[in-house]
């Protein structure tokens, strides 16, 4: 999918690494949905997808993909950009 965003951050922590599409603090609402388990976990078993929903509005966008950390950075974005596509399509 070509509109969806570039990640804005990608950064490794404790468990994960955090690849953030859209700033947190731009949402009214943000959550990790079961929903979108199965997408993410078609790419990336154990990862995870929080969406958030923006004031006045019903739509849910990702806002950042949890990817296991023994995966490295560059292959996390890889399969971030991956699950945000399949969401967001």
């Amino acid at each position: 999918m070509a509109d969806h965003p570039d990640p804005e951050a990608v950064e490794t922590g404790d468990e994960y690494i955090h690849v953030r599409y859209r700033d947190p603090d731009d949402f009214e609402t943000i959550r990790t949905p079961d929903w979108a388990d199965n997408a993410s976990d078609s790419v990336s078993e154990g990862s995870e997808v929080r969406t958030g929903k923006r004031e006045g509005s019903d739509d849910w966008e990702v806002q950042s993909v949890l990817i296991a950390k023994n995966v490295g950075e560059e292959k996390a974005r890889e399969q971030a950009n991956e699950i945000v596509e399949k969401i967001e399509n």
